[in-house]
């Protein structure tokens, strides 16, 4: 009947491209998007990621950083940082990504079994995460 959710979990960069610049969207990204039934989500970190590069003027808004996020809020479930998420992402290989961050997303994707929408080839190529790219 109901059968396993199927949310799939955005890197930080796919966020702000489908807000921003959906051309740099691959196909296979753009049609799981659209065919994720059960929605889509995203880290904490990916939340505090955005807000960074906006207080820092990298990301350019209308309105404030908290607006901003608010309105992140209202169209994606935000996944927080577990200890659970946090264990996951210290036990990776070497071969993922250094940066904290890609690890924690990964390792959110890992402990909530989704798949994560990233271009970057560095993920892709480690094995750990399932990708959609």
């Amino acid at each position: 009947m109901g059968g396993p959710k199927r949310v799939i979990l955005l890197d930080t960069h796919i966020l702000l491209w489908l807000a921003q610049e959906p051309a740099k969207l691959s196909a296979k990204a753009v049609k799981a998007i659209r065919e994720s039934k059960d929605g889509l989500a995203i880290s904490d970190m990916t939340v505090w990621e955005l807000a960074l590069l906006a207080t820092r003027g990298r990301l350019k808004l209308t309105g404030t950083v908290e607006a901003f996020v608010e309105e992140i809020i209202s169209r994606a479930a935000i996944l927080p940082i577990t200890a659970r998420v946090a264990a996951i992402a210290s036990q990776f290989p070497s071969s993922y990504p250094k940066d904290p961050a890609d690890r924690l997303i990964g390792a959110t994707a890992v402990s909530e079994s989704m798949q994560l929408v990233s271009a970057d080839t560095h993920i892709q190529q480690s094995g750990v995460v399932r990708t959609i790219w």
